[in-house]
């Protein structure tokens, strides 16, 4: 009788190179598993451009077949803005490079990888299996955010270093009155839903507020746990309905899928029980308050010793010193990765607890980069306050690892650290998408990194959102809402 793992070794994946030997043992344990197991059905699926997850549904008796060929699915998902649109030209048939793999609405090669399996504990006959999208014929894509940070994290490696992050999310959760589910509100992108507040919010981690919004805390909580997401603390944050989980730390890849986990399930836990989940920076509601999210790293050798634990207090480790340089050396160009959307500038503004310039401090809230350093703190880190919720997690870590990397390739400096954040002469941080745009064009870091197809592929999907937004701010009255977030 044939084995799974002699059919799985003899399929194309396996024979082209796309399916290592660790994975096709994984996925022989895995189809083992699901014999005459629970699960029905596994949502196949890959984490686009815009950090959402897309793919098919298949019955657990095909999953076999994944493992063996992968699945084709429509290049164009890679290829929509956030309403959508198919943005880059697909019918002309004279699309250069990669992009010429994708004309005619033509396939790409979805690789499964069985370390993500995970069962929706919302769902339990229902499963997760990511995947990493390649061109049809086998070769990788430029600019799918996956093996970007892949990419990103190699080279670090390269150096001799691995970065560790921790994670702190802001979203909101409101309840849901009005679905916009008449056929006048669907749409590129569809009406938005009609929510009200869960709690009036402005009581910051106030146990009576935490007590009232315990029920979806523990709710989600639960969730996350059961898809072995290493949640740390569930809070009530400032803002009305305004929630925060923090997980403890973890290599970049690892958090880059937990963050798409939670985000997902969040979304689609919440829609189940009539609420609306939104990760969107600012939402348009009255009285709202921005959400951010706090990335904390910290560098270590191949040993696993943190290299930003301090010489003494008030001082910087060489390499922490070099990765702070780094980071805001970089940051214009970096904001189209961390701060991807229209909404996500209305966040940075001064006196709000987030950054609007490009500084660092010892714990310093209203800094970019706020260093919690210590000597014989294993714990030493700095923290970037910079990004926004609904950021492609891939995209950002590889912009925070790609940064600090050519910081410590130049042996950049900190400037000093800043004590007073809204009053000083630090460079602003790009004002408007457009701004990150124009700062991401006229950058090197990630043309010289990550190659010419990832710049234009951004460049050109930016552009045509930031068109989008001005097609639609008067009709929308400002709204700044696409649909997904």
């Amino acid at each position: 009788m044939t084995s799974h793992l002699d059919t799985i070794s003899s399929g194309r994946l396996a024979r082209d190179g796309l399916l290592s030997a660790e994975a096709q043992q994984g996925a022989a344990d895995l189809l083992a598993r699901l014999e005459h197991g629970p699960i029905e059905t596994v949502r196949v699926v890959f984490a686009d451009q815009h950090g959402l997850l897309r793919g098919k549904t298949v019955t657990a008796e095909s999953l076999g077949s994944i493992f063996r060929s992968g699945l084709n699915l429509p290049g164009t998902l890679l290829l929509k803005d956030t309403s959508n649109r198919t943005v880059f030209p697909i019918w002309d048939g004279r699309s250069p490079g990669v992009m010429a793999t994708m004309a005619g609405a033509g396939d790409m090669l979805a690789v499964p990888d069985p370390a993500t399996f995970r069962v929706l504990p919302w769902s339990p006959h229902s499963a997760w299996l990511f995947c990493d999208p390649y061109t049809r014929d086998g070769q990788p894509l430029p600019f799918a955010p996956r093996p970007t940070l892949r990419r990103a994290v190699d080279l670090l490696a390269a150096e001799g270093y691995s970065l560790t992050v921790g994670l702190e999310v802001e979203f909101h959760v409101f309840a849901r009155t009005d679905a916009s589910l008449g056929h006048a509100q669907a749409g590129m992108p569809g009406t938005p839903p009609v929510t009200a507040l869960l709690d009036q919010g402005y009581q910051y981690l106030a146990d009576m507020n935490y007590d009232r919004l315990e029920p979806v805390m523990d709710l989600l909580r639960r969730h996350a746990q059961a898809l072995d997401l290493p949640v740390r603390s569930t809070e009530v944050e400032m803002g009305p309905s305004q929630f925060e989980f923090t997980f403890e730390p973890a290599d970049a890849l690892t958090h880059a899928d937990n963050m798409i986990m939670f985000r997902t399930m969040v979304k689609e836990v919440c829609a189940r029980e009539g609420l609306h989940a939104t990760f969107m920076c600012r939402p348009k509601v009255d009285n709202s308050a921005s959400s951010g999210w706090h990335l904390h790293q910290s560098l270590c050798d191949t040993s696993g010793a943190n290299l930003f634990i301090p010489p003494a207090e008030g001082q910087l480790s060489p390499q922490a010193d070099h990765w702070i340089a780094g980071l805001l050396a970089h940051a214009p160009e970096s904001c189209l990765l961390t701060t991807p959307t229209v909404n996500g500038y209305k966040r940075y503004q001064p006196f709000q607890l987030a950054p609007d310039r490009i500084e660092w401090g010892y714990d310093n809230r209203g800094a970019m980069v706020r260093a919690l350093m210590a000597p014989e703190d294993g714990a030493s880190r700095v923290e970037n306050r910079v990004a926004e919720p609904a950021a492609n997690p891939y995209f950002y870590f590889a912009s925070q690892i790609l940064s600090g990397l050519s910081g410590l390739r130049q042996g950049l400096n900190a400037p000093a650290p800043v004590e007073n954040p809204y009053d000083n002469d630090a460079r602003a941080l790009p004002p408007s998408l457009i701004a990150a745009i124009e700062a991401f064009e006229g950058g090197t870091l990630f043309r010289d990194m990550l190659g010419s197809d990832f710049c234009d592929y951004m460049s050109t999907l930016k552009r045509a959102e930031w068109k989008r937004y001005l097609s639609i701010v008067t009709e929308w009255e400002q709204q700044e809402y696409f649909g997904i977030f």
